[in-house]
């Protein structure tokens, strides 16, 4: 049977209030950056392990531990001072992120703290334009560092018709600020309003199953679909459906 808009809006608040709550960080990537306090070392582990957010979640949450155990459980120190020798030395490996990659992310994270951070790469509140722009500018900001071109493929650019997930997944913890808690809200210069989904095969097979789009692809035209409708649902907090449609795609259907 069809939902109507009403009970597809009443369905995802059910669910996304069941799912945003701290239950959800433990078996969740989240849960690395959640082992620190401070803004950089939260932010800086996030990013790379927002990176690495694909495929198994065991996995991904075992190789963020490692991450964290390679940086001596000081993620902001180490990216900032590590030696040469220290860097040339890594050894790590999820999927296709190795350790040329790990490499060049901390060099480029390192590059972006000395002028003025990671929030201020993303563009801030000076930044004009829309999300898939301020997608598009981080990257430019991100691959200035000298890099092999294999490492490029690591972060997704919305101009190529990518949904964008690992990036969309990271500037929701950042930015989105609840009484839950699950996400940190510890950027104030990217609005709430302005987040979009971090599309992934469980949340798009539902968002479909529930007509939130028509198309199969889950790249960024599909993305924007989405946004239109939870956006017609939450303009303040479209972002906070991702827990119902993940939620829903991993343990229900």
């Amino acid at each position: 049977m069809k939902l109507s808009k009403l009970q597809v809006k009443e369905l995802l608040e059910e669910k996304s209030d069941q799912y945003n709550s701290s239950n959800f960080i433990l078996n969740d990537p989240i849960s690395i950056p959640h082992l620190f306090s401070t803004k950089e070392d939260i932010e800086s582990i996030g990013f790379i392990v927002a990176t690495i957010a694909w495929g198994n979640r065991k996995s991904i949450i075992t190789n963020g531990k490692k991450l964290v155990d390679i940086m001596g459980n000081q993620p902001h120190e180490f990216i900032m001072n590590a030696s040469a020798s220290e860097l040339n030395n890594l050894s790590f490996v999820h999927r296709t992120f190795n350790s040329t990659d790990l490499k060049f992310f901390i060099l480029s994270l390192r590059n972006l703290y000395k002028n003025g951070g990671l929030e201020k790469a993303f563009g801030e509140n000076n930044f004009v334009g829309n999300t898939q722009g301020r997608l598009e500018y981080f990257r430019n900001n991100f691959l200035e560092t000298k890099h092999e071109k294999r490492s490029e493929k690591h972060i997704s650019s919305p101009l190529s018709k990518s949904a964008c997930k690992r990036l969309n997944m990271y500037l929701r913890w950042m930015v989105r600020n609840d009484k839950r808690k699950v996400d940190f809200g510890i950027w104030n210069s990217i609005q709430m309003a302005d987040l979009y989904l971090p599309l992934d095969v469980h949340t798009g097979r539902i968002a479909r199953g529930l007509g939130l789009t028509n198309r199969n692809q889950n790249d960024w035209q599909s993305l924007e679909e989405i946004m239109t409708v939870l956006k017609e649902f939450d303009p303040k907090d479209p972002c906070k459906y991702d827990f119902a449609l993940f939620g829903i795609g991993v343990n229900e259907v």
